[in-house]
């Protein structure tokens, strides 16, 4: 018997013992005068007994059909196997137009290890922080490589901008790795599209943030966080994961439902992949957005120019000028073209502004200088970060697989560089 059925069987020996009103009692149980009467009828008839529950091991009447769960345990082991209860019951419902609840589902899955719930490790407390109340106000910017293509497509890295007032994603590109460059075009696409937010909110990567303590103390920026700075956005480091957490849990449910739907839709490539994102993007936003606190839109309008946007995102060096009005650039000799003898601009300090596409820019106040080139000698390739070493070396892999047999003549130019 259960302690309900026990503390009934209290009261009504007190009924039959005329300790105890059938109205009072009958109070106490939560039943009507009429169930109370019933139940001491039975219990004079039956004893002990006849106060356990009829219903007791039987099947529920809401129960649904073996067979229904047979068929979707069916399809979830043959198209959906590695899909979690909740995105598998959203399949379901979609393709297969079965209507049943995710947690039914779930245990459903438990019951023929079909899924495993998720063990908690003990971590340390971190406390929580509000969310912002305007859209806008701060996003949070990360980027998490990952097979993404599950072996389709090499692995890459996902980007994503995360509003942190109402959890909407606001872009999500997959990029070769996670560089400078891949930053700033989404930036740039971004503000393209809702404006400038009040401030970004990242990691300490070295894209974002300078760990050298001289640096640091001479106020240098990185090429990321002038641009933030000369659009008038506040780039704010964050200390840890947890405090940046609404990226992060946000890669923990990409990594889980984009890739399953990106394989369900057969994408196998980055283009692919960013084709898909542009149309699933508002339906995952409408699935798990929330809305912020207060209805105005924090985003404040472009007010640079599209030349302008040009030259700000891309990659600045700073060159003085020589007596000849040159300077040099990556074993290139610049020349600036000047009506005139030209005195004022010896030792000027020019900004060298590198495009994506290898455009160059020379600024003198915010000014275009005219100029011509002259190759000096071999460029050395780049120093490689831990984010873009597997990129590059894949790219050699490729390279290597083209031309297997080749190799350069003795007389070969490189030689003549080596010091």
């Amino acid at each position: 018997m259960s302690r309900c059925e026990l503390d009934r069987k209290r009261l009504l020996d007190r009924i039959v013992e005329r300790l105890l009103p059938q109205k009072d009692a009958a109070r106490q149980m939560g039943l009507s005068t009429r169930q109370a009467r019933r139940l001491q009828r039975r219990y004079e008839a039956q004893g002990a007994p006849g106060l356990v529950s009829r219903r007791r091991g039987k099947p529920s009447n809401h129960k649904l059909p073996e067979a229904l769960k047979s068929r979707v345990l069916d399809l979830v082991r043959d198209r959906y196997p590695d899909f979690g209860p909740t995105l598998a019951n959203e399949k379901l419902a979609q393709v297969h137009q079965v209507q049943i609840s995710a947690e039914t589902l779930r245990l459903w899955m438990i019951e023929a290890k079909l899924w495993h719930g998720k063990v908690r490790r003990r971590t340390k407390p971190h406390p929580m922080r509000e969310r912002r109340a305007r859209f806008g106000e701060l996003v949070q910017i990360d980027g998490s490589p990952h097979d993404w293509f599950e072996g389709r497509a090499p692995s890459c890295t996902l980007i994503l901008f995360v509003d942190d007032a109402s959890s909407r994603v606001l872009a999500a590109v997959f990029v070769p790795a996670e560089a400078t460059e891949a930053y700033m075009e989404t930036l740039r696409r971004y503000i393209g599209k809702h404006g400038r937010p009040v401030a970004l909110y990242a990691d300490k990567h070295s894209i974002f943030y300078v760990s050298d303590k001289e640096k640091l103390e001479e106020d240098e920026l990185t090429q990321f966080g002038r641009v933030a700075k000369t659009l008038d956005i506040e780039l704010i480091a964050a200390h840890s994961p947890q405090a940046k957490g609404r990226v992060e849990r946000m890669f923990q449910v990409f990594q889980d439902r984009v890739i399953k739907e990106m394989r369900l839709a057969g994408v196998s490539s980055i283009e692919q992949g960013n084709e898909f994102l542009a149309g699933y993007l508002p339906v995952f936003n409408r699935r798990f957005a929330k809305r912020p606190r207060r209805p105005d839109n924090a985003h404040r309008p472009v007010l640079h120019s599209p030349q302008d946007l040009d030259l700000i995102f891309s990659i600045h060096h700073q060159r003085i000028l020589s007596k000849n009005l040159s300077l040099q650039f990556k074993k290139v000799l610049y020349n600036i073209q000047v009506e005139g003898i030209g005195y004022a601009l010896r030792g000027a300090k020019i900004t060298v502004c590198e495009a994506f596409n290898g455009t160059i820019t020379l600024l003198r106040n915010g000014k275009p200088l005219p100029y011509s080139t002259l190759r000096l000698g071999y460029v050395h390739a780049k120093v490689e970060d831990s984010k873009t070493i597997n990129l590059r070396v894949d790219r050699a892999i490729t390279q290597q697989r083209r031309k297997p047999r080749w190799k350069p003549a003795p007389d070969h130019p490189w030689f003549h560089n080596r010091i």
